[in-house]
């Protein structure tokens, strides 16, 4: 890999979100902006423990992406809101769930950013992620359930030797030295982290329940392309030097290492949800 500073920004797959039916928000929420930078940043991700929220360095698109349940290739609006980054401090109210954070995040963006949305249903291009004709080959996890009360953490970085997210509770993902690999994952999950790493999104399709551990081996062609990929998908500029690179890599270069995991990758056209941005500050109102 020849691009320095070629890092992925990630979200936190694992936080399912559940949507309340009338509006909460945060107790007390503070709202960073993060000044650009060509270097990794230390600290990337969401860590929830008791009432406390900590985010970190994410762009807009992916709290908008969290906050109303969509993949970022769903969220319609300028160009910033996939290279734009803040940090989010918040409190928890009393008695509040976890699962209604991202409702309260849309609070705050409507409150901090003045944001305006509307949904809209459109048809896209998606891979479906089946279970290949040879059969299913990927190994049960045999790692013991997280205790649904514990702490969330979930967390990435990345760079030229490749992207590692920790997914929470003993799952997580990595791109590395020429394979993909991921331990104690769903088929969803698996399938809502490859989403950043090709150019559809992409939905689970297999049927498959339970956790497992997955080992995909690509070439060196095959790694360097998925790499550059989830750089483009995350908002980085990339010197037009190295993005000639993907002009040249294969449309889908996860697709036939997959096969060999017992898994493939069905190109299908799917109705999805899209939320367009109509309206949205640039730096946030003051805490």
């Amino acid at each position: 890999m020849t691009a320095r500073g070629v890092w992925l920004f990630v979200l936190f797959a694992t936080v399912s979100p559940t949507f309340a039916q009338t509006p909460v928000a945060f107790e007390v929420a503070s709202v960073r902006t993060v000044p650009p930078s060509d270097t990794p940043t230390a600290a990337l991700g969401v860590k929830i423990t008791g009432s406390q929220v900590r985010i970190a360095a994410l762009s807009m698109k992916d709290y908008l992406s969290y906050a109303f349940n969509v993949s970022p290739k769903q969220i319609a609006g300028p160009d910033w809101l996939a290279e734009a980054r803040f940090d989010v401090t918040a409190n928890l109210p009393a008695g509040a769930d976890r699962d209604t954070v991202p409702v309260m995040l849309q609070e705050l963006l409507r409150e901090r950013f003045q944001l305006k949305i509307r949904k809209e249903r459109r048809e896209f291009p998606v891979f479906a992620l089946t279970l290949a004709r040879n059969g299913r080959t990927m190994t049960p996890s045999t790692l013991k359930e997280a205790d649904a009360s514990a702490p969330v953490e979930v967390t990435g970085s990345g760079g030229n030797n490749g992207v590692m997210l920790d997914l929470g509770g003993g799952s997580y993902f990595s791109l590395a030295a020429d394979a993909i690999t991921a331990r104690h994952i769903t088929m969803t999950d698996f399938a809502d982290t490859l989403t950043r790493f090709v150019d559809r999104t992409v939905i689970d399709a297999t049927g498959a329940t339970g956790r497992y551990d997955i080992n995909v081996k690509l070439t060196r062609e095959e790694y360097d392309a998925t790499l550059l990929r989830s750089a483009v998908n995350a908002g980085i500029r990339l010197p037009p030097q190295i993005l000639r690179v993907l002009d040249g890599a294969p449309a889908n270069p996860v697709g036939p290492a997959l096969e060999a995991a017992g898994l493939a990758f069905d190109s299908r056209r799917a109705p999805l949800d899209v939320i367009v941005v109509e309206s949205i500050l640039r730096e946030p109102l003051e805490n």
